[in-house]
């Protein structure tokens, strides 16, 4: 049977949609998925403060009638009460992977500033364990010296930045113990984030498979 991959993404952003309510701070993440939410949630019509987590997703956001407002300066909201975002990854012991975008570190900022974080997602990027590549955000400044210490890893193809600036590479190594890999590269210096998220971090998971949606 054929997987509607874009329909399964669209379930999953309307269920998330539904879970803001009015007067709300909702943090809005960065891709395909990320996207189908935005749209769900401006034809609810609310009352809700948006931060979004690339320029992307910033247009298409007040394009929809959507208030974004900054993240960052005197005025900027300090605390979300929901962000909704996409994932590369969703394993079963509750790991995620994101990145693909190259915006994991504005992402991971805007998740760990929510009181509740939903992951979205279609039933393809459901995996039993984690595996490469995961996306890492690493500074310019020393670039080879870092590459050459992580030594599995390399700059993703066509030289991608992130929102900041920073230089996406993908770590290639393998990633059996996640919690472990995700120690090893917050330590590494020249490394801004990585794209490995925690269960901890994430409080709902929202599957779209076939019509229906899994709440993980």
């Amino acid at each position: 049977m054929t997987v509607d991959v874009e329909r399964e993404k669209a379930l999953a952003a309307q269920a998330a949609a539904e879970l803001v309510e009015d007067g709300m701070a909702v943090g809005l993440g960065t891709g395909s998925t990320a996207a189908y939410f935005v749209t769900a949630l401006a034809a609810r019509a609310l009352d809700v403060r948006c931060v979004a987590t690339s320029l992307a997703t910033e247009r298409q956001a007040r394009e929809a009638g959507l208030r974004v407002e900054p993240f960052d300066g005197d005025g900027a909201l300090a605390r979300l009460d929901i962000a909704v975002d996409g994932a590369d990854q969703v394993a079963s012991h509750g790991w995620v992977v994101k990145g693909n975008g190259g915006a994991h570190t504005r992402e991971k900022i805007v998740a760990a500033a929510a009181a509740r974080f939903v992951v979205i997602a279609s039933s393809d990027k459901v995996v039993g364990a984690i595996s490469p590549p995961v996306p890492l955000e690493v500074l310019a400044y020393g670039l080879t010296a870092t590459l050459a210490r992580l030594a599995h890893a390399r700059v993703r193809d066509g030289a991608s930045l992130s929102p900041d600036g920073g230089v996406i590479v993908d770590w290639t190594g393998p990633v059996d113990d996640p919690a472990a890999l995700a120690a090893s590269l917050a330590a590494e210096p020249g490394v801004v984030e990585h794209g490995l998220f925690p269960p901890e971090l994430v409080t709902d998971v929202l599957v779209g498979r076939g019509e229906t949606v899994e709440r993980r």
